[in-house]
């Protein structure tokens, strides 16, 4: 294994790919709400979206394209990109140190709980820490040569992170520290080839701030909203369940490992890498923790510390000739990942059923159920839109309907999804409205009529179900404020 650790690693990834793939069939689960959302996105692709930039739904138009709208092609971009992620770890790792500490930070990377849950759910998480990554690791081959294909490289993947998620505008700020920590560094700063890799990150993202312009900024208002920048305050337990967070996403051995090795920095502080390992780490998890402390911040959001914390946790087990104790907390939360994978086979073998409480899948159960409850009304009214005031029930109908039109009811005109954003009630039109609730006088009121049609209800537990109502609404007259006729 120490001599040649690439091909054993690379079995090692296609197997787990291929289990990942069987867990995902075997559970028997429909989309989570984000990638059927995603997915609608994928079908009209554009430079901008409500809530992100349009990488994640070119990829997904990508591999439903090649591979059709199955619920593993809506998946294989993280399917994918995990495991090439894994293996820029191993690059890394080898270039740092050496190949045995490359192979084991990969196979810690791959285990890790945080991807072993995002594994099975496509996100903008995956090509983000893809392109982290891979930015570190053309910045390390920049600083060592200095050729022009590696800074340009740099730029592209940064630009590219950037259209995943704008997280990864933290990826420049880290690049710069690195590079004043180092001599290497402060001399290429005297260069025009890392800011002409910004300039190039800015030429990739210009489209999406164009496409913002024209709409608003929407992406920028969603962002401040959920990160509650206008509503600050100190908020010392959402700090304290964010960090909680981040050891449980990293593993609970191989997270006290990473807390051993920041102790441990002024014994081996010197090692090669060490320094830019922290500023790819540390300054993202400070940011975010604050934003914690005075707003909210969801585990997530530090997803890319988690690339520099797992090579720094080997190489400080490298140093040290830990290797045992590294394998023992890859083993803990590879035994995790498999155990949360069969949950519902190891409750069903104890003879103990899943409830809503029991089944960390609920959320993405009976959808499809839902969805084909729902489309026979559908065809008996063929010139009806689908209409709602939920985005889980557009999203889901959508992906699994492959519906020709929707639209979301809002009266107010806010944009709080991509459903607000996009579409309108036509005048005229007849809509199926599909709801939790039987809708009240202020949505019936703008109708010529309203015919209830019934109620569809699908079991997904014996406590937990998914059900909604169903109305034919003809002849929108237009939106009433309260008080009108």
């Amino acid at each position: 294994m120490t001599r040649q650790p690439l091909p054993l690693l690379l079995a090692i990834l296609a197997t787990l790919t291929l289990y990942r793939v069987a867990v995902i069939l075997h559970l028997g689960i429909d989309p989570y709400v984000d990638e059927a959302y995603y997915w609608g996105w994928a079908q009209h692709l554009d430079w901008g979206y409500y809530s992100k930039p349009p990488l994640i739904a070119g990829l997904i138009a990508a591999s439903t394209g090649l591979l059709g709208d199955s619920l593993v092609a809506l998946k294989l971009p993280s399917l994918v990109l995990y495991p090439l992620t894994a293996l820029v770890l191993h690059a890394l790792g080898s270039r740092l140190a050496q190949p045995r500490a490359g192979f084991w930070a990969a196979l810690a990377f791959i285990t890790l709980p945080l991807v072993s849950a995002l594994g099975l759910f496509v996100s903008t998480d995956a090509p983000l820490l893809f392109c982290w990554a891979a930015g570190m690791l053309m910045l390390l081959r920049a600083l060592e040569a200095g050729r022009w294909r590696d800074w340009l490289l740099v730029g592209g993947l940064a630009g590219l992170g950037l259209m995943s998620k704008y997280t990864m505008a933290a990826f420049i700020g880290s690049a710069f520290l690195a590079l004043l920590l180092q001599p290497a560094g402060r001399r290429a700063l005297t260069t025009p080839k890392p800011w002409a890799a910004v300039l190039l990150a800015l030429a990739i993202l210009t489209p999406n701030l164009w496409w913002n312009w024209q709409h608003d900024f929407p992406t920028f208002r969603h962002t401040a909203e959920i990160t509650r920048l206008e509503h600050r305050a100190w908020n010392p337990g959402e700090l304290g369940e964010f960090l909680a967070a981040q050891w449980l996403s990293m593993g609970p051995l191989l997270g006290l490992g990473f807390m051993a090795a920041l102790v441990g920095l002024r014994r081996n502080g010197r090692e090669p890498g060490i320094g830019f390992l922290l500023a790819f780490t540390l300054p993202l998890l400070v940011l975010v923790s604050f934003q914690a402390l005075t707003g909210r911040a969801n585990g997530n959001w530090a997803a890319p510390i988690f690339l520099g914390a797992t090579l720094l946790t080997v190489l400080w087990a490298a140093w040290g000739q830990r290797w045992r104790l590294l394998m023992v907390a890859v083993g803990i939360n590879a035994a995790g990942m498999v155990g949360i994978y069969h949950w519902p086979d190891l409750a069903q073998a104890l003879g103990r059923p899943l409830t809503a409480k029991t089944d960390p899948f609920k959320r993405t159960r009976g959808w499809s159920a839902l969805a084909r409850a729902v489309e026979p009304h559908l065809r008996a009214h063929p010139e009806a839109i689908l209409l709602a005031t939920d985005r889980d029930i557009l999203a889901q109908l959508d992906f699994a309907l492959h519906l020709p039109a929707l639209a979301s009811w809002n009266p107010a005109g806010r944009v709080l999804d991509h459903y607000d954003l996009t579409t309108r009630l036509e005048p005229g039109r007849t809509y199926l409205f599909v709801h939790r609730d039987a809708p009240g006088p202020e949505i019936t009121r703008c109708f010529a009529s309203a015919t209830p049609l019934g109620t569809v209800e699908v079991a997904v537990h014996e406590n937990y179900r998914r059900s909604a109502r169903i109305t034919l609404l003809e002849g929108f007259s237009g939106y009433r404020q309260p008080g009108s006729p």
